[in-house]
């Protein structure tokens, strides 16, 4: 049997290291190494389209790191980029550069004023300890829980992991600090029924935020699309269909908020690429 013979690269260079990120766009979006700078350091070995390639794949398709296809940089490369826009929080910069991209493009202002806070449980794999799991009672699951506020327009504004038992009051009292801190235009956030109580006051009192509670209606029976909480139901959808999210496989929660950026990232510049028709 003949052997697959592994797809010749282009040599890299400091010079041709994000040529390829040229042709996307999103170039001028890309946290710069400081050795690209002139902040010395040694170059990457390997090309920054390569590696974002890599995990693109790996978070779209589901797989273990150590089974990153050859055509990719070695999976322990791209894990260590992973890892390093993890911890010094370069990810979502990236991330919000490309959202701040869309909402203008799409005519709005690079900072939101409303959006929409929930969460969603999901089971968690063997890997995750003990110390970072739970059980949600109501949803029956056994794993971690999800929290996130998004804009009107369904993009991620900020994401908090937690086990699962970990109330959605408690949660979203520190999460929307975050958000409001970093958002300091955001005046509405819309909610359902699990965020009533003392949270109501407090976010107004505190963060100056309005938290409007969208209820179901008593007489309503099956699937009823409630307005404005459709849209972070999107966002969960989209999750979903990320295969590496479709359950929780990772060791650390921060890891977990990571790979939630990524695929935000992966829809994100998807949407970039097509062309675009301007409003009538």
């Amino acid at each position: 049997m003949a052997h697959r013979r592994r797809r010749s690269r282009p040599r890299f260079t400091s010079e041709n290291c994000w040529a390829g990120l040229s042709a996307t766009g999103i170039r001028p979006l890309l946290p710069v190494p400081g050795w690209l700078r002139g902040r010395g350091g040694q170059p990457e070995a390997y090309c920054h389209r390569q590696i974002l390639d890599a995990i693109r794949y790996l978070v779209d398709n589901g797989i273990k790191w150590r089974a990153m296809p050859a055509d990719f940089p070695p999976w322990d490369r791209a894990y260590a980029f992973f890892r390093r826009w993890r911890d010094h929080a370069l990810v979502k910069e990236f991330h919000d550069r490309l959202r701040a991209r869309i909402r203008e493009r799409d005519g709005r202002d690079a900072e939101p004023t409303a959006g929409v806070i929930d969460s969603q449980a999901v089971k968690a794999d063997a890997v995750v300890g003990s110390d970072s799991r739970g059980f949600d009672g109501g949803k029956l699951v056994n794993g971690r829980k999800r929290h996130v506020v998004v804009d009107t327009l369904g993009l991620l504004l900020g994401v908090m992991v937690t086990p699962a038992d970990t109330g959605d009051r408690a949660a979203a009292q520190v999460l929307l600090e975050r958000v409001a801190d970093a958002h300091h235009r955001l005046a509405l956030v819309w909610a359902d029924g699990g965020y009533t109580g003392p949270l109501v006051e407090y976010c107004l009192a505190t963060l100056a935020l309005v938290l409007a509670i969208v209820k179901r209606s008593d007489d309503m029976r099956g699937f009823v699309v409630l307005p404005e909480r459709w849209i972070v139901e999107r966002l969960f959808a989209h999750l979903m269909r990320t295969r590496r999210l479709a359950r929780d496989y990772e060791r650390r929660t921060t890891s977990a908020e990571a790979m939630i950026y990524w695929s935000m990232i992966l829809l994100m510049t998807r949407r970039l690429a097509r062309p675009h028709s301007g409003r009538g």
